[in-house]
């Protein structure tokens, strides 16, 4: 899966890419076959089994290519959120 980015500052994560554009479309197939899968199995049907293999490998694929920009917005506000506290913490002790 080369066609995907891997390392992402936290303001080149925040804006939509083709990266979003894919997760968009494989979210809601992944969830219907996860669901069909899951039925399917249950009742013991052969291709129940298939087809949640299939949704497996497709979230697997989901999580590869989304992962790395999740984890770059996440790091960013967790600056900003360490950011704000340090500041905070300095208007609370009232050293401006």
């Amino acid at each position: 899966m080369g066609c995907c980015r891997r390392k992402w500052t936290s303001k080149e994560a925040e804006e939509w890419t083709a990266e979003d554009t894919i997760a968009v479309i494989l979210s809601p197939i992944i969830y219907i076959l996860l669901t069909l899968g899951v039925a399917l199995s249950v009742m013991l049907i052969p291709v129940g089994f298939v087809i949640l293999a299939v949704a497996v490998v497709l979230l697997l694929a989901l999580i590869y290519i989304i992962n790395p920009k999740l984890s770059a917005v996440s790091d960013g506000y967790e600056k900003k959120q360490k950011e704000y506290l340090e500041e905070l913490e300095r208007k609370v002790k009232w050293e401006d």
